[in-house]
């Protein structure tokens, strides 16, 4: 039977796994009713547990699980001190405590974004954690830790991711990943509803050019003789062999 039981949680775990993004370690909410229950039925939590999901597990609770057993008084003194060794998550109701099931269930929202495991005894809180898709749910009967089978919630929706009416959770991290490679990523809100200031720019340089005047055509150039005037040759005189200055050669009439 104990080889049945771990098949049969294998196939669970498989479920998850695949369709969720559940991975190693995994996360375990506990309240004091499943403690309860172990102790009464003498079953060590932190050895079996890993076994049982064969893997490695992270027990954690909540500060409001805790203070619900300190008001329930010496009879649940055992449970408490199991549920205190366990790792204690921050919950938003540290100051105004709140009973444990309304407060896992918190802790959980409408997808589980972080894929706890919830162990609890309490019936009214697994009729809110099957209205949950993504939620395994942890259990003990007949002195064993049982992984109850996936709940409608959960079926309906990995059918409709199936069908393309919704984006499964692997989905929406892969796109989130190629967004933040291409740095296009966002975060939440941001830019939401602003508008984006343009920066003061400096004037375009060649705009600042002034302008080159048109050049009309060139007039022509005046003539030497017109208004210029006329250069003075000098001729030279020849002299002779006996020295005197010759007159010059007049030309034939």
């Amino acid at each position: 039977m104990g080889l049945k039981r771990q098949k049969i949680a294998k196939k669970t775990l498989s479920f998850y796994k695949y369709n969720f993004s559940f991975r190693e370690p995994f996360q375990i909410l506990f309240d004091g009713t499943f403690c309860q229950a172990a102790l009464k039925n003498k079953i060590q939590i932190k050895e079996q547990m890993p076994k049982y999901l064969m893997g490695e597990v992270q027990l954690c609770t909540t500060s409001c699980a805790l203070k619900e057993l300190e008001t329930l008084g010496k009879d649940l003194y055992g449970a408490k001190i199991i549920l205190q060794r366990f790792q204690t998550r921050n919950c938003p109701h540290f100051k105004d405590p709140v009973p444990a099931s309304e407060c896992l269930l918190s802790m959980l929202g409408e997808t589980n974004p972080h894929h706890y495991f919830v162990a609890t005894q309490d019936h009214s809180l697994t009729a809110g954690l099957k209205k949950i898709p993504g939620v395994p749910l942890l259990y003990i009967i007949l002195n064993t830790i049982v992984l109850d089978k996936p709940c409608q919630a959960s079926l309906d929706h990995v059918r409709a991711v199936q069908l393309g009416e919704l984006v499964s959770p692997a989905q929406q991290q892969s796109i989130s990943s190629l967004k933040e490679e291409q740095g296009i990523a966002q975060k939440d809100g941001e830019r939401r509803g602003k508008k984006r200031k343009r920066k003061r720019s400096n004037p375009n340089p060649l705009s600042c050019l002034k302008k080159k005047k048109k050049s009309g055509p060139t007039p022509p150039k005046k003539k030497a003789e017109e208004g210029a005037k006329r250069k003075r040759v000098r001729h030279k005189k020849q002299r002779t062999e006996g020295g005197g200055a010759s007159a010059p050669a007049v030309p034939n009439a």
